[in-house]
Protein backbone atom coordinates (compact mmCIF):
# COMPACT_ATOMS: atom_id res chain seq x y z
CA UNK A 1 0.00 0.00 0.00
CA UNK A 2 1.50 3.29 -1.11
CA UNK A 3 1.67 6.30 1.19
CA UNK A 4 -0.77 9.07 0.28
CA UNK A 5 0.67 12.00 -1.62
CA UNK A 6 -1.03 15.36 -2.02
CA UNK A 7 -1.95 14.42 -5.57
CA UNK A 8 -3.43 11.02 -4.70
CA UNK A 9 -5.29 12.43 -1.68
CA UNK A 10 -6.79 15.25 -3.74
CA UNK A 11 -8.29 12.70 -6.14
CA UNK A 12 -10.39 11.29 -3.28
CA UNK A 13 -13.92 12.67 -3.08
CA UNK A 14 -15.55 13.39 0.30
CA UNK A 15 -17.91 10.43 -0.04
CA UNK A 16 -15.04 8.36 -1.37
CA UNK A 17 -13.14 9.06 1.85
CA UNK A 18 -15.96 7.48 3.85
CA UNK A 19 -15.94 4.50 1.47
CA UNK A 20 -12.22 4.01 2.13
CA UNK A 21 -12.92 3.88 5.85
CA UNK A 22 -15.72 1.36 5.30
CA UNK A 23 -13.48 -0.93 3.25
CA UNK A 24 -10.75 -0.61 5.84
CA UNK A 25 -13.10 -1.67 8.63
CA UNK A 26 -14.22 -4.65 6.56
CA UNK A 27 -10.58 -5.72 6.22
CA UNK A 28 -10.06 -5.27 9.96
CA UNK A 29 -13.08 -7.39 10.85
CA UNK A 30 -12.00 -10.14 8.44
CA UNK A 31 -8.35 -9.99 9.55
CA UNK A 32 -7.25 -9.07 6.03
CA UNK A 33 -5.24 -5.96 6.80
CA UNK A 34 -3.15 -4.42 4.03
CA UNK A 35 0.55 -5.23 4.10
CA UNK A 36 2.40 -1.99 4.86
CA UNK A 37 6.06 -1.15 5.26
CA UNK A 38 5.71 1.19 8.21
CA UNK A 39 9.38 2.17 8.23
CA UNK A 40 9.04 3.16 4.59
CA UNK A 41 5.95 5.19 5.48
CA UNK A 42 7.95 6.93 8.22
CA UNK A 43 10.46 8.00 5.58
CA UNK A 44 7.82 8.96 3.02
CA UNK A 45 5.89 11.14 5.48
CA UNK A 46 8.93 12.78 7.06
CA UNK A 47 8.58 15.88 4.89
CA UNK A 48 4.80 16.20 5.06
CA UNK A 49 1.45 14.48 5.52
CA UNK A 50 -1.70 14.31 3.40
CA UNK A 51 -4.43 12.46 5.36
CA UNK A 52 -7.80 11.96 3.67
CA UNK A 53 -10.02 12.00 6.79
CA UNK A 54 -10.26 13.30 10.36
CA UNK A 55 -11.78 10.97 12.93
CA UNK A 56 -13.10 12.24 16.26
CA UNK A 57 -13.21 9.27 18.60
CA UNK A 58 -12.89 8.26 22.25
CA UNK A 59 -9.62 7.69 24.12
CA UNK A 60 -10.73 4.13 24.89
CA UNK A 61 -7.77 1.78 24.34
CA UNK A 62 -9.93 -0.52 22.21
CA UNK A 63 -10.83 2.12 19.63
CA UNK A 64 -7.64 3.06 17.81
CA UNK A 65 -8.89 4.54 14.53
CA UNK A 66 -5.77 3.57 12.59
CA UNK A 67 -6.32 -0.07 13.50
CA UNK A 68 -10.08 -0.44 13.16
CA UNK A 69 -10.02 1.26 9.75
CA UNK A 70 -6.80 -0.45 8.64
CA UNK A 71 -4.94 2.75 7.82
CA UNK A 72 -1.24 3.51 7.82
CA UNK A 73 1.00 6.39 8.78
CA UNK A 74 -0.11 9.63 7.19
CA UNK A 75 -3.59 8.39 6.22
CA UNK A 76 -5.88 9.89 8.87
CA UNK A 77 -5.98 12.58 11.53
CA UNK A 78 -6.97 10.94 14.81
CA UNK A 79 -8.61 13.34 17.28
CA UNK A 80 -9.30 11.58 20.57
CA UNK A 81 -11.06 12.62 23.76
CA UNK A 82 -13.14 10.73 26.33
CA UNK A 83 -16.72 10.49 25.10
CA UNK A 84 -15.83 11.80 21.60
CA UNK A 85 -17.15 15.24 22.54
CA UNK A 86 -16.38 18.56 20.89
CA UNK A 87 -14.88 21.68 22.40
CA UNK A 88 -12.91 24.64 20.97
CA UNK A 89 -9.62 22.72 21.01
CA UNK A 90 -11.17 19.72 19.27
CA UNK A 91 -12.85 21.96 16.69
CA UNK A 92 -9.59 23.77 16.05
CA UNK A 93 -7.86 20.45 15.44
CA UNK A 94 -10.54 19.33 12.98
CA UNK A 95 -10.53 22.71 11.23
CA UNK A 96 -6.77 22.38 10.77
CA UNK A 97 -7.22 18.85 9.45
CA UNK A 98 -9.69 19.93 6.79
CA UNK A 99 -9.11 23.59 5.95
CA UNK A 100 -5.33 23.61 6.19
CA UNK A 101 -4.24 20.03 5.60
CA UNK A 102 -6.94 19.01 3.11
CA UNK A 103 -8.82 16.12 4.73
CA UNK A 104 -11.98 15.25 2.80
CA UNK A 105 -14.21 13.83 5.55
CA UNK A 106 -14.92 14.15 9.26
CA UNK A 107 -16.19 11.09 11.12
CA UNK A 108 -17.57 11.30 14.66
CA UNK A 109 -17.10 7.80 16.04
CA UNK A 110 -18.72 6.58 19.24
CA UNK A 111 -18.40 3.09 20.62
CA UNK A 112 -20.26 0.56 22.71
CA UNK A 113 -19.54 0.11 26.41
CA UNK A 114 -18.10 3.63 26.62
CA UNK A 115 -16.79 4.42 30.10
CA UNK A 116 -17.34 8.15 29.70
CA UNK A 117 -20.96 7.59 28.69
CA UNK A 118 -21.44 5.25 31.64
CA UNK A 119 -19.99 7.90 33.94
CA UNK A 120 -22.37 10.50 32.55
CA UNK A 121 -25.31 8.13 32.96
CA UNK A 122 -24.36 7.73 36.63
CA UNK A 123 -23.75 11.48 37.10
CA UNK A 124 -20.18 10.86 38.26
CA UNK A 125 -18.21 13.78 39.68
CA UNK A 126 -14.42 13.58 39.98
CA UNK A 127 -11.95 16.39 39.49
CA UNK A 128 -11.64 17.67 35.94
CA UNK A 129 -13.64 14.69 34.68
CA UNK A 130 -16.75 16.38 36.06
CA UNK A 131 -16.58 19.16 33.49
CA UNK A 132 -16.01 16.71 30.65
CA UNK A 133 -18.93 14.49 31.63
CA UNK A 134 -21.22 17.51 31.78
CA UNK A 135 -20.78 17.78 28.01
CA UNK A 136 -22.46 14.38 27.71
CA UNK A 137 -25.49 15.51 29.72
CA UNK A 138 -27.50 16.58 26.63
CA UNK A 139 -27.33 13.00 25.37
CA UNK A 140 -28.27 11.55 28.74
CA UNK A 141 -31.22 13.90 29.12
CA UNK A 142 -32.14 13.65 25.45
CA UNK A 143 -32.53 9.88 25.49
CA UNK A 144 -36.13 9.56 26.64
CA UNK A 145 -37.19 6.18 25.28
CA UNK A 146 -35.73 4.39 28.31
CA UNK A 147 -37.81 5.37 31.33
CA UNK A 148 -36.48 3.07 34.05
CA UNK A 149 -33.03 2.10 35.31
CA UNK A 150 -31.43 5.12 33.66
CA UNK A 151 -27.90 4.25 34.79
CA UNK A 152 -24.80 2.40 33.65
CA UNK A 153 -26.22 -0.96 34.70
CA UNK A 154 -28.78 -0.69 31.90
CA UNK A 155 -26.95 -1.62 28.70
CA UNK A 156 -29.79 -0.46 26.47
CA UNK A 157 -29.74 2.98 28.04
CA UNK A 158 -25.95 3.31 27.80
CA UNK A 159 -25.85 2.39 24.12
CA UNK A 160 -28.74 4.68 23.21
CA UNK A 161 -27.05 7.57 24.99
CA UNK A 162 -23.77 6.83 23.20
CA UNK A 163 -25.52 6.80 19.82
CA UNK A 164 -27.38 10.03 20.54
CA UNK A 165 -24.12 11.63 21.68
CA UNK A 166 -22.62 11.03 18.22
CA UNK A 167 -25.56 12.81 16.62
CA UNK A 168 -25.45 15.70 19.08
CA UNK A 169 -21.71 16.11 18.56
CA UNK A 170 -22.25 16.36 14.81
CA UNK A 171 -24.88 19.03 15.37
CA UNK A 172 -22.57 20.96 17.69
CA UNK A 173 -19.75 20.82 15.15
CA UNK A 174 -21.97 22.42 12.54
CA UNK A 175 -23.17 25.04 15.01
CA UNK A 176 -19.78 25.94 16.44
CA UNK A 177 -17.55 25.74 13.38
CA UNK A 178 -18.52 28.09 10.54
CA UNK A 179 -15.36 26.95 8.75
CA UNK A 180 -16.39 23.31 8.61
CA UNK A 181 -20.00 24.17 7.79
CA UNK A 182 -18.89 26.31 4.87
CA UNK A 183 -16.64 23.53 3.60
CA UNK A 184 -19.62 21.16 3.60
CA UNK A 185 -21.76 23.73 1.80
CA UNK A 186 -19.06 24.02 -0.85
CA UNK A 187 -18.83 20.25 -1.27
CA UNK A 188 -15.27 20.10 0.05
CA UNK A 189 -15.97 17.72 2.95
CA UNK A 190 -18.68 15.55 4.47
CA UNK A 191 -19.55 15.07 8.15
CA UNK A 192 -20.43 11.50 9.10
CA UNK A 193 -21.21 9.56 12.26
CA UNK A 194 -20.87 5.98 13.33
CA UNK A 195 -20.65 3.53 16.21
CA UNK A 196 -17.87 1.01 16.82
CA UNK A 197 -18.81 -2.28 18.46
CA UNK A 198 -16.02 -3.32 20.83
CA UNK A 199 -17.23 -6.93 20.78
CA UNK A 200 -17.31 -7.47 17.00
CA UNK A 201 -14.97 -4.81 15.61
CA UNK A 202 -17.69 -3.62 13.24
CA UNK A 203 -18.37 0.06 12.64
CA UNK A 204 -22.01 0.94 12.00
CA UNK A 205 -21.98 4.02 9.78
CA UNK A 206 -25.00 6.32 10.04
CA UNK A 207 -25.19 6.70 6.27
CA UNK A 208 -28.68 8.20 6.12
CA UNK A 209 -27.58 10.99 8.46
CA UNK A 210 -24.35 11.96 6.71
CA UNK A 211 -24.12 15.73 6.27
CA UNK A 212 -23.17 16.58 2.70
CA UNK A 213 -23.55 19.42 0.23
CA UNK A 214 -26.96 17.97 -0.68
CA UNK A 215 -28.26 17.38 2.86
CA UNK A 216 -26.77 20.12 5.04
CA UNK A 217 -29.99 22.14 5.13
CA UNK A 218 -32.07 19.18 6.26
CA UNK A 219 -32.54 18.54 9.98
CA UNK A 220 -32.63 14.77 9.49
CA UNK A 221 -29.11 14.87 8.10
CA UNK A 222 -27.83 15.69 11.58
CA UNK A 223 -30.14 13.97 14.04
Amino acid sequence: MRTLTKESRNKITPSGAIDILKRGNERFVNNLKVNRNLLQQVNETSEGQHPFAAILSCIDSRTSAELIFDQGLGDIFSVRIAGNIQNPDILGSIEFSCKVAGAKAVLVLGHTKCGAVKGACDHVTMGNLTTLLEKLKPAVDGETSVTSDRNSNNTEFVEKVASLNVRITKKQILKNSPILKEMIEQGEIVLAGGMYNVETGVVDFYDEEMVTLETIGKKEAVI
